[in-house]
């Protein structure tokens, strides 16, 4: 049962997360930031996991601890759910369109963290939210998940679909990645026998 449940409590936030990583798309979402509901909806839609998330931050602040803290608990709930990363298919990538945006997406669940990510928004805040926490997600997301990520905008205009093509071209890559692969089932894939540490 490739499940898992996270909680996180600080003085900025109270977070937590559960997922289902062969779960049907089931998402149940509240963070106190609509356009991070959204996206985060988006991942579970798209990488079919069940996911739940609850989140109370400091918003009258920003929406910053409140996100990059979301992507901490995924990330660690993932990378809970996935356990030893026996038989999993590891590699995926993908072009994610969104009307005018093309996203480059490619990512290696190896347990080793580290994110490439080239992407500009032509507009500071995407209604309330701020642009530039969509990277800050995305970091806190690798990091406590142990995956190698890339992103890529290759092209694109609104800020929305800039974000919405990110979102959901990791959505993609990790449905793809956290697959079994019925060919190397319980094998770890790697030449080193392990991975991560």
């Amino acid at each position: 049962m490739r499940k898992a449940d996270i909680v996180r409590e600080t003085k900025e936030t109270q977070i937590s997360v559960s997922v289902d990583l062969d779960g049907t798309g089931k998402s149940d979402i509240s963070t106190g930031i609509g356009f991070l509901d959204h996206m985060l909806d988006a991942i579970a839609r798209h990488a079919r996991f069940d996911l739940s998330i609850k989140a109370k931050g400091d918003l009258h602040i920003d929406f910053h601890h409140t996100t990059e803290d979301v992507g901490i608990v995924l990330g660690q709930a993932v990378k809970k759910a996935l356990g030893d990363l026996r038989g999993i298919t590891r590699y995926a990538d993908c072009l994610m369109p969104m009307d005018e945006t093309l996203t480059r997406v490619a990512i290696d669940v190896s347990g080793r963290p580290f994110l490439v990510f080239r992407t500009e928004f032509p507009v500071a805040k995407i209604g309330t939210f701020d642009t530039e926490l969509v990277r800050e997600f995305f970091q806190a997301f690798t990091m406590n998940a142990g995956v190698t990520l890339h992103v890529e905008t290759l092209y694109g205009l609104n800020a929305h679909h800039i974000s919405e093509s990110c979102f959901k071209g990791l959505a993609r890559v990790l449905r793809a990645a956290v697959a079994i692969d019925p060919a190397a089932a319980g094998e770890i894939p790697s030449t080193k026998g392990a991975l991560g540490s």
